[in-house]
């Protein structure tokens, strides 16, 4: 079984659409929640706030010719991809190439087409629309365009599993780094979902913020819709030093369950199964974790039942544990969220500096372990976990450490 380690990261988010700004605005606590600018009709919207990834513009990284078969979620995917890749310092010739697996997550997939299409159709009564539409929109168009722009020929493959998918994705290629199945994996989460029809559903479930996003919070009202792309590079540690590469991080383990319960309500047996089969898969004890990064969507029951199942899984160790949620500051990005939040993970434990829970306003009574609240925190930290808990009661923990 080979150790699993971290060599390249790239993301694309709405504090930066790149590692090293994405990174500096989660030290300092930057909010990306604003004003929703992308939906040309978002006066019509109830839901007014959002994180947006703006002012990105698709002609600073593709040819004019390619932006067309070109969802927003496949841009984002290839950009984060080939920041990751560079950072790695790879070159995939043929015989890495076919032995390197694409596997990435998404949610919704291509909703700027749907909704276009959408539109034209319905709305604007055409009869055609764009040749390129169904594959565009498909859930597995950010695995295909890393693929063809990269230049990667093994196993590649799209991840659904809503807010979990990202983590399932980055999951799973570690099992098969690990396995010795590929010799290197490219792996993470896209999503591009602020259109008119995926807010409308969203207002529908009544789960939304009007304003803030306040995690674990007394006063918290509810998430906010992300969007962005985080990709990592994954490899045996053998090969990553025989190379020279700078290795950024180790994944150590992953636990995934499903409730069996409920198509929206979290719940608390789902959870800890995930987390304690992350630690064992690991073989770590819950005492050699120090930080957790939380799911923390802002919403009622999901920050009271994760802080619940922090406390069945680590007893008196939960009180020690340092607990973040980053969407306080990046919203829920769906399926890319895990990909946005272990990027952070890896990086909180390369740099000992924990990023902050903002907007927090003082404790919840559902909600007592240390959220970090609103400032970051320079702290020695070994090992951490990162959580992903999605709608359809399907949960996914990765357990990283810091590389020694």
């Amino acid at each position: 079984m080979n150790r699993v380690v971290v060599t390249g990261l790239g993301v694309v988010s709405p504090i930066g659409q790149a590692v090293v700004p994405y990174w500096t605005s989660l030290k300092r606590g930057v909010c990306g929640i604003g004003a929703i600018t992308q939906v040309p009709t978002a006066e019509e919207l109830i839901q007014k706030v959002a994180a947006e990834v703006k002012g990105f513009n698709p002609l600073d990284h593709f040819e004019e010719r390619q932006i067309s078969t070109l969802d927003r979620v496949a841009q984002f995917a290839v950009v984060a991809a080939r920041e990751a890749i560079a950072q790695a310092g790879i070159d995939f010739d043929m015989s890495l190439s076919v032995r390197t697996a694409t596997i990435i997550g998404s949610g919704v997939g291509g909703q700027t087409t749907h909704d276009d299409s959408f539109r034209r159709v319905y709305r604007d009564n055409k009869t055609r629309v764009f040749p390129l539409t169904i594959p565009k929109l498909m859930v597995n168009a950010p695995a295909s365009q890393i693929c063809m722009l990269c230049g990667l020929r093994g196993p590649a493959f799209a991840i659904a599993s809503a807010c979990s998918s990202a983590t399932h994705a980055i999951g799973l290629a570690f099992h098969m780094v690990r396995s010795g199945a590929v010799d290197c994996a490219v792996t993470g989460g896209a999503e591009a979902c602020i259109t008119f029809g995926t807010l409308r559903g969203w207002e529908a479930m009544r789960v939304m913020t009007p304003d803030v996003c306040r995690p674990f919070s007394k006063d918290r009202k509810g998430m906010v819709l992300g969007e962005g792309a985080a990709i990592v590079v994954l490899e045996p540690l053998q090969r990553a030093q025989a190379r020279g590469a700078d290795i950024l991080g180790e994944i150590v383990g992953f636990g995934m369950s499903a409730d069996a319960a409920d198509l929206t309500a979290p719940d608390r047996g789902g959870m800890v199964r995930a987390l304690q089969g992350a630690i064992a898969d690991a073989h770590l004890s819950p005492q050699d974790f120090q930080y957790v990064n939380a799911h923390g969507t802002g919403t009622a029951a999901n920050d009271a039942t994760e802080t619940k199942a922090l406390h069945e899984v680590f007893g008196p160790h939960a009180g020690k544990l340092a607990v973040s949620s980053t969407k306080s500051m990046v919203g829920h990005a769906l399926g890319a969220a895990g990909a946005l939040e272990l990027v952070a993970t890896v990086l909180a434990l390369r740099e000992g500096i924990v990023p902050p829970t903002i907007g927090y306003l003082g404790r919840d009574p559902a909600c007592d372990l240390d959220y970090v609240p609103n400032e970051a925190r320079a702290m020695r930290l070994e090992a951490a976990l990162s959580n992903s808990f999605a709608f359809g009661g399907l949960n996914a923990v990765l357990a990283v450490k810091k590389f020694s």
